[in-house]
Parts: C-alpha cells; sequence; structure tokens
C-alpha cells in the first residue's frame, strides 16, 4: 500500500488544492519539513496524500542520524521520471474539465488492457487517474499476488 509521495510543482498550494477536487474531498496542509510545501489529503480510509514541494526541492540523507534533508537546486525545469497511479471517482470528462480549466495537459490513453487519464500537473509532472470503471479494467488485468503465508 503506498500511502502517499511527493512531487515537484511551480505552486504547491494551488496544485494541492486542486488535487483535493480530484480525490472528491479531504483537506490540504502546509507540509512543515520544507517551507511552501504543502500536502493534499485524500480522506479515505488509505491515508492517501500527494505531497507537493516547490519545483527544485531535492530530498537527500544527511551524513548523521538525523531526518531526510531538503535543500533547493536552482534552474530545475520540474520534469520528473516520478508518477503514479491513482484511483479517482471523477469520470472522464469531470477530469478533463479540470485539467482544461487549469491548462494543464490531459488525455485518455491505452495502457495494455486498461486506459488511464495521463494528467500533467503544470505539463511537468505526470499522474496516471483512473476512473472507476479504469480502476476495474487495471485490476482485472495486472498480476495478483497472495501475501506470503495467505491462501
Amino acid at each position: 500500500m503506498i500511502h502517499h509521495l511527493s512531487v515537484p510543482v511551480r505552486e504547491p498550494r494551488h496544485a494541492a488544492e486542486v488535487f483535493l477536487e480530484l480525490f472528491g474531498g479531504g483537506v490540504v496542509t502546509p507540509f512543515g519539513p520544507y517551507a511552501g510545501s504543502f500536502i493534499a489529503w485524500s480522506g479515505d480510509a488509505h491515508g492517501t496524500a500527494v505531497e507537493f514541494y516547490p519545483v527544485g526541492t531535492e530530498m537527500f540523507p544527511p551524513d548523521d542520524a538525523r531526518e531526510a534533508q531538503f535543500r533547493h537546486r536552482e534552474g530545475s525545469a520540474g520534469h520528473t521520471a516520478t508518477h503514479a497511479a491513482i484511483s479517482v471517482e471523477l469520470e472522464v470528462a469531470e477530469v478533463l474539465a479540470v485539467a482544461e480549466r487549469e491548462g494543464w495537459r490531459a488525455l485518455v490513453l491505452p495502457r495494455g488492457g486498461f486506459d488511464v487519464i495521463e494528467l500533467w500537473v503544470d505539463n511537468t509532472v505526470m499522474f496516471e487517474l483512473l476512473t472507476p470503471r479504469m480502476t476495474a479494467d487495471y485490476l482485472a488485468t495486472v498480476p495478483m499476488l497472495q501475501p506470503a503465508g495467505r491462501s
């Protein structure tokens, strides 16, 4: 179970607020570890959330026993290979309307057995959003393994 992930965006608070709309509710709070960061909590039973950091934020391990540290690198374009597939309760037209309003690229694309809505936050960070039907197709397509010790 992935509970949260973090991505770089130009306007962290705004991106977090848009994700609340895509999640169908929840709450946005400042994200304490790094100034200017915000987290969108979906309010679901799994604690699903997305952390939005300013473009150029880097997380790195310190040389001692402290927690992860942050720094800013100027000149970053914000593109990243990090992405996530997230199920939403919205239908395709609703997601595409949000994307159009925000000026973000979004289109429905096949992924071999299921479709996704490829949504590009700030047109630099990709999320694969799945409607309820897409989620059902995804779950019917991907290998479902039983955890060790269960039958």
